[in-house]
């Protein structure tokens, strides 16, 4: 069972603007894209995202309970 991409935009803390990041979903106010955490989750903590990204302890926190609220959902449609 193929697993659903979250929808984003229901997310607060994170944007998508055309021709900023060709239209990646980033952290709010900033050029980081919210991919980075999960790329670089497996080898730095919270902490060393944070330090090197430039973004804050709220924004990972969103990000993360966001996709781990979107993975537990229940599939629509079945």
């Amino acid at each position: 069972m193929a697993a659903s991409t979250p929808d984003w935009s229901q997310c607060s803390a994170v944007e998508s603007i055309p021709g900023k990041r060709s239209g990646a979903w980033v952290f709010k106010d900033s050029r980081t894209p919210i991919s980075m955490v999960f790329e670089n989750l497996q080898d730095m903590s919270v902490d060393e995202l944070i330090e090197e990204f430039g973004v804050t302890r709220e924004q990972v926190q969103a990000v993360l309970q966001f996709a781990a609220q979107t993975a537990e959902a229940p599939a629509r449609g079945h």
